[in-house]
């Protein structure tokens, strides 16, 4: 079926048994977390926390929770992933058997970067960093942090989507001497893709800049 957005992905889970909507106001510093984590570690529902302390925003949490629920969200494109997958390993198998893969071309052309026209649907309209869940995993982290986003950066010498790089890296929404809602910290290894970005765009003299996804439907956050 392939959900077209996050909230397609909570309605399916619900009416198959596969989410739990959480009702109650529950805090973003650390009990969130530790509602997540005791449901993980007993192979738990996702969970959707609709009245978070502070936030305007809904949250879900523990979609990858279990394997059997992530076949479940991929059950109409995970053996053609899967073929996709062993084509690039041996790319010589598609050249000796072409009809037996022309079932995936389709999906192999849906995965390539595709532009969004401006009719894509905004159901919150502009806000801020302070005003999304502020949440907050264990006492000693330095302030809340999004631990699975989408950070698109472009490499200097070679701007556009083919030189792009796609990862997940921390993003620290405050803490520390960062100033609210103009300033955030991203944590990330100087020989990741973007810290190969961050070298070149610095040797250029020019400040990196970085597009943070959060959400979507997902295939997109879903840990390759």
């Amino acid at each position: 079926m392939g959900y077209k957005s996050l909230q397609d992905c909570i309605t399916d889970l619900e009416k198959h048994g596969h989410l739990v909507r959480i009702k109650q106001e529950v805090d973003p510093y650390l009990e969130m977390a530790a509602i997540h984590l005791r449901v993980y570690e007993h192979q738990g529902p996702a969970l959707l926390f609709e009245n978070i302390k502070g936030s305007k925003f809904p949250a879900v949490s523990n979609l990858f929770g279990t394997l059997d629920r992530s076949k479940f969200m991929f059950r109409d494109t995970l053996e053609k992933i899967k073929t996709l997958v062993d084509i690039k390993g041996d790319p010589v198998k598609a050249i000796k058997h072409p009809f037996r893969y022309l079932n995936v071309a389709a999906t192999a052309l849906s995965a390539l970067p595709m532009k969004t026209g401006s009719r894509a649907p905004i159901n919150f309209g502009r806000t801020t960093i302070g005003e999304l869940p502020q949440i907050v995993n264990w006492p000693m982290d330095g302030g809340p942090f999004v631990t699975m986003p989408q950070v698109y950066t472009e490499d200097a010498d070679k701007p556009g989507i083919m030189g792009a790089n796609l990862g997940m890296y921390r993003i620290q929404m405050g803490g520390n001497e960062y100033i609210q809602d103009k300033e955030i910290g991203l944590h990330y290894q100087l020989h990741r893709g973007i810290g190969i970005h961050q070298a070149k765009a610095n040797a250029k003299g020019q400040p990196l800049k970085v597009s943070i996804f959060v959400g979507g439907p997902p295939s997109h956050p879903f840990p390759p």
